[in-house]
């Protein structure tokens, strides 16, 4: 059954996706080498709290954190424990959260520290895949056509994209229906209509697109071990232009920040 949000349900989706945003604008401040990623998790844990919500993912299914932290070549739902984060690497931080009443869902993949060329060109593009699937988040256009546009743009720059993860719907609970795949062809599946929201969520792989699950039974990672990106934001479809719930803007400001 899909649920179509009403204008009001929108902006209580749109204040708890914003607070995503801040909580991961947090985060970003305290990413450098030497950290360990259950001590981010902390950090997002107080922040969405003294802020008002509840960590959406801590205890969902029974996951132990607040946030879902991997790094490399892990895809997705990295447990946060003592890993510590090095120089070079990259990492995935998502971030889900529930207030008054309604979730809100948002990827970002960070930089630690320098990180080579090619890692820099993976994060790029997946971002990229990212804007080009909310391009064809409006009123009329398919699910096939948002799948697509992530494949296309990733596999022409000679990176796969995983297929045993994909986004979804989202409001009153964490994943709603429909499914929205990274993949597929143009013109097929549902029909997008105003009042939907999905959560969308392009993973793209740097070798294949073949993934494993460790044995902690959460963690995804790449099963040639070579990295992964994510990025991911909740978006209304729009009759003209989908409307972006969530927003990097906070993160952006911190990178900039750091760079400077």
């Amino acid at each position: 059954m899909l649920h179509y949000k009403t204008k009001e349900e929108v902006e209580y989706i749109r204040r708890s996706s914003l607070l995503v945003a801040r909580t991961l604008g947090e985060v970003a401040k305290h990413i450098k080498p030497g950290v360990t990623t259950l001590e981010l998790d902390k950090v997002a844990e107080e922040f969405i709290r003294d802020n008002g919500g509840s960590p959406a993912f801590k205890g969902y299914n029974g996951f132990p954190n607040s946030l879902c932290i991997s790094p490399n070549e892990q895809v997705v739902h990295g447990i946060p424990g003592k890993n510590i984060l090095d120089e070079g690497d990259i990492v995935s931080v998502d971030c889900g959260v529930l207030l008054e009443g309604y979730y809100g869902d948002s990827a970002f993949t960070f930089t630690v520290g320098e990180v080579s060329e090619e890692k820099g060109m993976l994060l790029k593009v997946t971002r990229e895949c990212l804007n080009i699937a909310i391009e064809n988040a409006v009123e009329g256009k398919r699910l096939g056509d948002i799948g697509w546009a992530v494949q296309d743009h990733a596999e022409n720059h000679g990176y796969s994209v995983v297929r045993e993860l994909v986004g979804h719907g989202i409001g009153k609970h964490l994943h709603e229906k429909p499914e929205v795949p990274n993949y597929g062809k143009r013109g097929s599946g549902l029909v997008l209509r105003e009042g939907l929201v999905l959560a969308i969520e392009p993973m793209i792989n740097m070798g294949k697109r073949n993934v494993v699950q460790e044995k902690d039974g959460w963690t995804i990672r790449t099963a040639d071990k070579k990295p992964s990106a994510h990025f991911e934001h909740t978006v209304a479809i729009g009759k003209e232009k989908a409307d972006v719930l969530s927003t990097f803007e906070y993160v952006d400001a911190v990178i900039l920040e750091k760079v400077n």
